[in-house]
């Protein structure tokens, strides 16, 4: 077998893409993977990186171009991962998603009579995260924001992010020009120096409401709130200036203690018309029209009648439970981090919803508590995090013996393993709807619905 060498280019027809959106060729059936490739062009490469099993190559010229290509806005939004699939039509990247969901179907899952529905996207897409995340470096003895060259600590610096909403895009700059201003010293990820890790920006898609956080390595923040009025002076939707602290030497973005600057210490936002309370830690879907869709295909699958009793496993701020309330006997949430319950109390109270209950703790443990009170529930909904249930989560929730369970999932692997778990104990997956709540990236939403076989 011919051995591919580092430095070495090649021509190669891409056959495949993977999970990550990256394009798949072959030489002598070993697989190279290639930025920027899509299936059927032909291309000359040069291999980047070598390993045992596989090689990583970089596109130098194309022989032929895919129908399914489109110009590339920026070729940074494809080195910092921000927008890897930026280089497809986006009807493609639709059937991309589809095809991924039927794979883990199949391969994982072990269920390929399942019908996997088209992907719902959205009309635009682009300009919709109402959250930005950003790191803040030194640069040419500057401040600088963007975001890491992919697999690196090389800082890209970056005005427009194309899938975030520009007003979130323009008030990092602003919100960057004014630490600059105050000769704010930005963190130094080798040495654990510094002050300024990250700036954090949420805004509401209805509401408009602005909240900035600027992430520190210590509490002492020298003129923090000369600096807070400066944000809110400059930007006048901003009503929530927060210093978050994060000491550790890591690359999680928050630390535990929020410091409030200026303004107050959440945010509100509507879903589905009511409103919300969003505070600094809490999770909310960063694309609201699309978590709209989302929601209602899940409700539409629960087929929710006047005297079902739900539950609403990582209810998180209450987003999902409150938003069928009304249209059910009680809805029961549980979420293990104490802040978004309070939001959710909240938010239950503000929008005069009452047939509600939540409570803090493990999903799994919450609900055999809840068993041993009697509560006996028609309706699961479960949203859990990139790595899926925890198998006393399964186990909980078939003893139940709930009519249905919805599974709501933004990671297709993870689902696919849980639904061949939950097939075990008797629940049988119907179908499954796709929902692109993430344009231009390779991440996949997705809802289930599980019935209990007869």
């Amino acid at each position: 077998m011919k051995t591919i060498e580092k430095n070495q280019t090649y021509t190669v027809t891409i056959d495949d893409l993977t999970h990550e959106g990256l394009g798949v060729a072959h030489i002598e059936r070993f697989p190279i993977f290639i930025e920027n490739a899509l299936p059927d062009e032909e291309v000359e490469i040069l291999i980047v990186k070598t390993g045992k099993k596989f090689a990583y190559g970089k596109v130098l010229q194309r022989s032929t171009e895919s129908t399914n290509r489109t110009p590339v806005k920026d070729m940074d939004l494809l080195r910092s991962g921000i927008a890897p699939l930026s280089h497809m039509k986006y009807d493609y990247q639709l059937d991309f998603k589809e095809e991924q969901v039927k794979r883990v179907m199949n391969k994982i899952a072990h269920m390929p009579d399942v019908p996997v529905l088209p992907t719902i996207g959205m009309a635009e897409p682009y300009a919709y995260r109402n959250k930005a995340q950003i790191p803040v470096r030194k640069l040419n003895d500057e401040l600088a924001t963007g975001f890491y060259r992919k697999n690196s600590h090389e800082l890209l610096p970056i005005e427009d992010y194309f899938i975030q909403d520009p007003e979130i895009d323009k008030a990092i700059l602003v919100v960057r020009d004014i630490l600059q201003r105050f000769k704010i010293k930005p963190y130094n990820e080798e040495e654990n120096t510094g002050f300024l890790r990250h700036i954090i920006i949420r805004r509401g898609y209805y509401s408009h409401e602005m909240m900035v956080i600027l992430v520190t390595r210590t509490v002492k923040f020298f003129q923090g709130s000369r600096i807070a009025e400066a944000i809110q002076s400059e930007l006048p939707e901003t009503v929530s200036v927060i210093q978050n602290v994060n000491s550790e030497k890591t690359n999680v973005i928050m630390g535990k203690e929020d410091i409030l600057l200026a303004g107050k210490e959440t945010i509100e936002d509507q879903l589905f018309g009511r409103t919300y309370r969003i505070s600094p830690q809490s999770f909310y879907q960063v694309n609201t029209e699309q978590a709209e869709k989302l929601y209602q295909t899940a409700i539409d699958f629960a087929q929710l009648k006047p005297e079902d009793v739900v539950i609403d496993a990582y209810c998180g701020i209450g987003t999902i439970g409150l938003s069928f309330a009304e249209q059910v006997k009680h809805v029961y949430g549980v979420e293990v981090v104490p802040q978004a319950i309070e939001d959710a109390q909240y938010n239950a109270q503000v929008n005069g919803i009452e047939n509600v209950t939540y409570q803090i703790g493990k999903a799994e443990k919450v609900m055999k508590q809840w068993e041993q009170l009697g509560i006996k529930p028609n309706v699961i909904f479960v949203d859990p995090p990139r790595k899926g249930l925890a198998e006393e989560f399964i186990q909980a929730s078939a003893e139940l013996n709930p009519d249905r369970i919805v599974y709501i999932s933004c990671n297709p692997a993870t689902l696919a393993r849980d639904l061949e778990r939950f097939g075990e104990l008797g629940y049988q997956a119907e179908k499954v709807q796709p929902v692109d709540l993430f344009p231009q990236t390779y991440h996949i939403e997705a809802v289930v619905l599980l019935t209990k076989a007869v």
